[in-house]
């Protein structure tokens, strides 16, 4: 028993050594090696996240009142409410994790933008996916899912390009935009019937 503990130890070391290598070559490749002609672009995805992921519940549950349809304004509700849980799951994950940026750890690194707290997860990326991924399921039209996705997706990679966020961090951040996003829903239906 106590060499199938070592050896799980043993394995579970050199599978975290294994992931951190791939997570940092990635990284490597994606802003070392980036087209440095669409840095402007990325700055302006990055950029669009906190103004699209407040606006679209505000939008929507303010055409909801002034109509006066409870549907659409449950709606906004329910993307406001995806935000909300996305953003606590994520600053509770980034302070009890408290994992420095890519451009600290690793000088390499080119920072291009401003990053502030830890960096695991993207809070960025999770607002962008909590965003798209609540529309998406708010408005189930592929003219919805398709720009959304394709937004909070290109807003993720903006957080690579830039060198603020590992591979890790945005892929975990996706999760948590995606997840909330499913669970308000999923709790939207089950007591707002």
């Amino acid at each position: 028993m106590r060499r199938l503990l070592i050896f799980l130890l043993f394995l579970q070391l050199g599978s975290n050594l294994v992931a951190q290598n791939l997570d940092i070559d990635l990284l490597r490749k994606i802003n070392i090696e980036r087209n440095t002609t669409l840095d402007p672009t990325f700055k302006v995805l990055t950029q669009s996240v906190v103004p699209i992921g407040l606006g679209a519940p505000l939008i929507v549950t303010s055409i909801g009142l002034i109509q006066k349809d409870y549907a659409l304004e449950n709606k906004g509700y329910f993307i406001g409410a995806t935000l909300l849980t996305s953003a606590i799951i994520t600053t509770t994950m980034k302070f009890a994790f408290d994992k420095d940026r890519p451009f600290v750890t690793y000088p390499e690194i080119q920072q291009l933008t401003s990053a502030g707290s830890p960096s695991f997860p993207s809070g960025h990326t999770s607002e962008a996916f909590a965003t798209a991924t609540s529309l998406s399921l708010a408005f189930p039209k592929w003219y919805v899912i398709a720009p959304s996705m394709l937004w909070a997706s290109a807003a993720g990679y903006s957080r690579m390009h830039l060198g603020v966020h590992y591979p890790s961090d945005v892929l975990v951040g996706a999760l948590i935009g995606s997840g909330s996003a499913w669970l308000c829903h999923e709790l939207n239906k089950r007591f707002f019937k």
